[in-house]
């Protein structure tokens, strides 16, 4: 055996006969020997269907094979390792590290019709793993794979539920617990490294082996990053600096609640006097339906046309600009397609902006009872038109925001201006429409000032996505895929490098004989007053839904959690700022300021709000009371101003006043100490 040393970078790479050690930073993270190789390699064909957002995703694999011999070749950047098995199957890996020290391992088959590849990552039993983007059912990833890859979440998201085995019945639309609209190929570990692969195709991340990772991607190559820290709050902050920070929100956006309405512009008139003769502190109205409506089967659908509907909103733009003069932004909506039927779409087509079938006709996805073009974002005069749409019918309307919709669609058949295959641009597009959307505002002078939301995401959304949301829950209690999945989502979402998250208040998908409840719609509105931005959703069957004007009771509800939303506005915009400077997210794991404390690595369903306030909302039906567990410090409950040290407790937890505690040596407790009195 010898072991060679790279002192500035911290690399030990211990060599013997046929198998090495690669030690970074004093972690393990590749070990290999001819009896447990760390590289494998293949061939296999792709098959990938989907129906509506939902895919179907199955390998035709004729064959993996484990590398098992090495030659290993050192260089004056790092180490060069040739793998073999026979004189037919090899691939090689270059050890290096990157412009900014970080640790780079860059695999390439050396025959590219072997396109599949499994590397095998040290572990250690007791690791615990966080990331891979938005995950709604577990947070610590340990104990199963993740394949990642954008897609609708999916319905129910459990296979074990009558809900998702009925929506797997209609349309294949159930989803699994790995289904997500954001998927990222990240991970932190408790051992205090990242890893980041900067691929795009289909990867399978696999943490179910006690001693190894294996991470499998469906490409001839693979280039890896590594970095760590002493603490996951620097570690979060090299992250960040690798794959780019959100700006600063908006300041309306602490200023109330933005009303989901729909209907015309006398309708969102009446619903916001409404909502403010009640006492309610109104930011936005939210008009996904600007553009016209279209009825379905599934319910109330937007008219993809992307231009103000002057017949539902008749003197919309006069009326943009009172609402705006009275603090209240007008807020719409837009995404990455053209209903077919619709003049935005000729004009795509007229000019060669959509992406093709084999045969070079344009290619139409059915999205529900309707077709619509895909605006190649590829090509760069198809990407400046959408652009200018976004400027032109949106921007210079006055639209203070909008939801910049899906984004995880593409299909894998369709054929692009860039030559890449729709299959490995699949997992980037949700990035490549977020840069679009951010340009737009970047070139008008808007940054900071209008906001877009998106449910879709990937590796450099981080750079462009200003705010994210956590996409279409059911109007239930469920576990999976109703108000508790949105937690694990953010804080998830916070370890893969994006520290801005809300969810629609109440949940969107009602189907199945699903209909929101009273108690569900207030129990979400007392969690999202402790997030970045609180937004209401109609749902997709608003009829079937209790609504935030449903009676007076709901009224003063949201009067009040609005109340405790702006008068945190300082803490919050300190925390987003945060945010924005070092990466530190908004909602955070308990263990970021925490780390000796075993327990914090294993809870999902409560979260830090800043640095200073933790929140446990109430996720279960006919609840009066709620168990949450406190790390050791001095906390007082929000709403009581008793303290507390740490621990399992069980407190009072009425409608109004959700869980929420402060550490007594904030230096906002004067601010907290206040919310007793709202």
């Amino acid at each position: 055996m010898s072991t060679l040393q790279n002192k500035n970078t911290q690399i030990e790479f211990i060599a013997g006969n046929n198998e090495f050690s690669l030690i970074y930073q004093q972690r393990l993270i590749l070990r290999h020997t001819a009896q447990a190789p760390c590289l494998w390699m293949g061939k296999g064909e792709a098959d990938i269907d989907m129906f509506r957002g939902n895919f179907s995703i199955k390998d035709r694999l004729d064959e993996k094979v484990a590398l098992t011999d090495v030659k290993i070749t050192a260089q004056p950047a790092g180490w060069d390792l040739h793998f073999s098995r026979g004189d037919t199957l090899s691939a090689s890996l270059v050890l290096t590290t990157d412009d900014s020290g970080r640790l780079q391992l860059k695999v390439q088959n050396d025959n590219r019709a072997h396109n599949r590849i499994w590397l095998r990552m040290a572990a250690q039993p007791q690791d615990h793993i966080y990331g891979c983007g938005e995950q709604f059912s577990y947070f610590d990833l340990r104990g199963k794979p993740f394949p990642l890859w954008t897609s609708e979440q999916g319905v129910g998201r459990n296979k074990q539920t009558f809900v998702t085995w009925q929506a797997d019945c209609k349309e294949n639309a159930g989803g699994d617990y790995y289904w997500t609209f954001f998927p990222q190929p990240t991970f932190v570990s408790t051992q205090k490294f990242y890893c980041h692969v900067e691929n795009s195709g289909y990867m399978n991340f696999d943490f179910s082996a006690a001693d190894y990772h294996e991470l499998a991607f469906w490409e001839d190559n693979a280039t890896l990053r590594f970095e760590c820290a002493d603490s996951y709050i620097s570690l979060l902050e090299k992250l960040t600096a690798l794959l780019g920070r959100q700006p600063e929100l908006p300041d309306w956006v602490y200023d109330g609640v933005t009303l989901g309405i729909q209907g015309g512009t006398e309708v969102c008139q009446h619903k916001l006097d409404v909502m403010r003769e009640g006492g309610v502190k109104v930011n936005g109205i939210w008009a996904q339906d600007w553009s016209g409506i279209r009825m379905t089967s599934f319910g109330k659908r937007v008219m993809w046309n992307w231009k103000w509907n002057r017949d539902l909103y008749p003197q919309l733009d006069e009326r943009i600009a009172q609402w705006k003069h009275e603090g209240v932004q007008f807020l719409s909506y837009i995404n990455p397609y053209v209903a077919s039927d619709r003049d935005l779409c000729a004009e795509a087509s007229e000019q060669g902006y959509l992406t093709k079938d084999a045969s070079g006709a344009d290619y139409h996805v059915e999205f529900g009872e309707f077709y619509a073009g895909v605006v190649d974002l590829t090509h760069p005069e198809a990407y400046e038109w959408f652009k200018n749409v976004i400027k032109k019918n949106l921007i210079e309307l006055g639209c203070g925001g909008w939801m910049a919709d899906f984004g995880e669609y593409l299909p894998t058949d369709t054929f692009l201006h860039n030559g890449v295959s729709a299959e490995i641009m699949h997992n980037a597009w949700p990035a490549l429409w977020a840069k679009c959307n951010y340009e737009a505002l970047q070139e008008t002078g808007k940054l900071g000032e209008v906001l877009f939301f998106m449910r879709a995401g990937y590796t450099g959304s981080q750079k462009y996505s200003t705010m994210m949301w956590a996409g279409d829950q059911n109007v239930d209690w469920s576990l999976d895929d109703g108000l508790a999945s949105v937690i694990p989502a953010a804080l998830s979402l916070a370890m893969s490098g994006h520290g801005l998250h809300h969810s629609d208040i109440g949940g969107y998908t009602t189907l199945f004989d699903m209909k929101r409840s009273k108690e569900l719609l207030l129990r979400w509105c007392d969690f999202s007053a402790f997030t970045p931005m609180m937004r209401t959703h109609e749902g997709n069957r608003p009829g079937d839904n209790w609504q935030f004007d449903g009676d007076a009771e709901t009224i003063a509800h949201f009067a009040r959690m609005t109340s405790v939303f702006t008068h945190l506005k300082p803490y919050i915009r300190q925390a987003v700022k945060h945010n924005s400077q070092s990466g530190l997210p908004v909602m955070r794991p308990l263990f970021l300021h925490y780390e000796d404390d075993a327990r914090t690595y294993t809870l999902k369903y409560q979260y830090l709000f800043g640095r200073d306030l933790l929140v446990a909302p109430v996720h279960e039906e006919g609840r009066s009371e709620w168990s949450l567990y406190l790390p050791q410090d001095t906390w007082i409950n929000a709403w009581t101003g008793e303290t507390h040290y740490g621990g399992d407790i069980t407190v009072a937890a009425p409608l109004g006043k959700p869980p929420v505690f402060y550490r007594a040596d904030s230096e906002w407790t004067a601010l907290f100490g206040e919310l007793r009195y709202l």
